[in-house]
């Protein structure tokens, strides 16, 4: 039996609103993430403000919410977010998003490796039958990366934001339950 929350590059560790809110302000210093991981016009964060955010968020969090930091096996070193949003019981479903805060760390397979990890733990602990997401047009190595561990495009929301001064689509896509234990055989 593998480590649920252990990959080959990456494992999935607990984030105290502290931590979370200290490392996300820390990345909301660099535009391209914020424009690459949230429709919002991208806006610096402060430390406090943002710890304080992330604490009320997990005071109000519905069951079914799983947030986690992505932390690097090889040094410790927390370099993102991942997290299943929005479980919905009854149709076994939900959404997922992730994050590389760590530029540093980007199209190094660190984010297929955390993905990896959270769908499986949607689909072997949480009993998940599916995983959405929504990504952005203007961001394809999240595509290709999505693609990767085996999540199918499903769609477009045609012309639904606005980034670096032109329209773009949201891209939505999906996993099913037995797409991705095909791809994940042991």
């Amino acid at each position: 039996m593998n480590n649920l929350f252990t990959g080959k590059l990456t494992r999935l560790v607990a984030g105290d609103p502290e931590t979370v809110g200290e490392l996300y302000a820390k990345w909301s210093r660099d535009s391209e993430f914020l424009q690459l991981w949230d429709t919002d016009p991208p806006m610096i964060r402060d430390v406090k403000k943002t710890q304080e955010w992330f604490r009320k968020e997990e005071e109000k969090a519905r069951p079914g919410n799983f947030g986690f930091l992505i932390e690097r096996l090889q040094d410790g070193r927390r370099i993102g977010m991942v997290g299943l949003w929005d479980t919905q019981n009854q149709h076994r479903s939900a959404f997922v998003s992730i994050g590389i805060g760590e530029r540093e760390f980007w199209g190094k397979g660190y984010g297929s490796d955390a993905m990896n990890l959270i769908l499986q733990f949607a689909f072997r602990e949480s009993n998940l039958h599916r995983v959405n997401l929504y990504t952005f047009a203007v961001n394809p190595r999240a595509i290709r990366s999505y693609e990767r561990v085996g999540f199918v495009r499903e769609g477009n929301v045609r012309g639904a934001m606005l980034r670096y001064g032109k329209r773009g689509d949201h891209v939505f896509m999906g996993i099913l339950r037995d797409e991705w234990e095909n791809k994940n055989r042991e």
